[in-house]
């Protein structure tokens, strides 16, 4: 089995890299950001992904969001996510992609090295790997539209008025703004809500949906 760490603590990085040295599980890449990440699975796909949650530059969610991104571009690819705590939104949204090759396990909730790298076994060959405080979270927790998690007070407000179908030039009259910065914070709005430009999809109308259903 051949493995990528992603973990911005040097010392656990390596750690874990000797420990699956031991087990006889080839390690060919360990980096400390989520772009390192998403370029070593990019040159050489493995078979699966050890990702922190929290890395460089924000120490929020950059693992989470490159998870999802491997989960997307390379379906072969297993990702085993560990974090201090559970983000439900995103665990949702790491679950909804495909059945398989998915684990989440909370960090000081793994007490063997066999129970690690049984996940990690279980997610390259197809599985799933979940901690049961995941799964306990998941059932009690309403499903979490994670992009409008992410979005500010001031980018809720305008896309409230946005669904009220107010223009950009509204909106700015409205919450007394000059229109550029209301155009910069819509910009920001379809970048969290990961809407890239498309010809056939008006991302305003998009945005608009995603805010009526959450």
């Amino acid at each position: 089995m051949r493995v990528v760490i992603a973990e911005d603590n040097a010392l656990l990085r390596d750690g874990i890299a000797l420990l699956l040295a031991e087990q006889g599980i080839e390690v060919t890449g360990a980096v400390p950001d989520a772009a390192g990440l998403l370029a070593a699975v990019a040159a050489d796909p493995p078979d699966a992904a050890i990702v922190d949650v929290r890395m460089p530059p924000t120490f929020t969610d950059e693992g989470l969001r490159a998870a999802l991104t491997i989960r997307s571009a390379y379906p072969g690819v297993g990702v085993l996510v560990f974090s201090q705590w559970v983000e439900t939104g995103y665990a949702r949204q790491l679950l909804s992609e495909n059945a398989g090759r998915v684990g989440y396990l909370l960090k000081d909730r793994i007490v063997s090295t066999g129970e690690f790298v049984g996940a990690l076994r279980r997610v390259a060959d197809g599985g799933t790997a979940l901690d049961p405080e995941v799964v306990r979270q998941l059932l009690a927790a309403p499903a979490v539209d994670a992009g409008l998690a992410r979005l500010s007070d001031r980018e809720r407000e305008i896309l409230a008025l946005l669904a009220e179908g107010r223009s950009n030039v509204a909106v700015a009259e409205a919450l007394h703004l000059v229109e550029r910065s209301v155009e910069k914070h819509v910009t920001a709005i379809f970048t969290k809500l990961d809407l890239p430009p498309a010809r056939t999809d008006h991302r305003r109308v998009l945005a608009v949906l995603r805010y009526l259903r959450s």
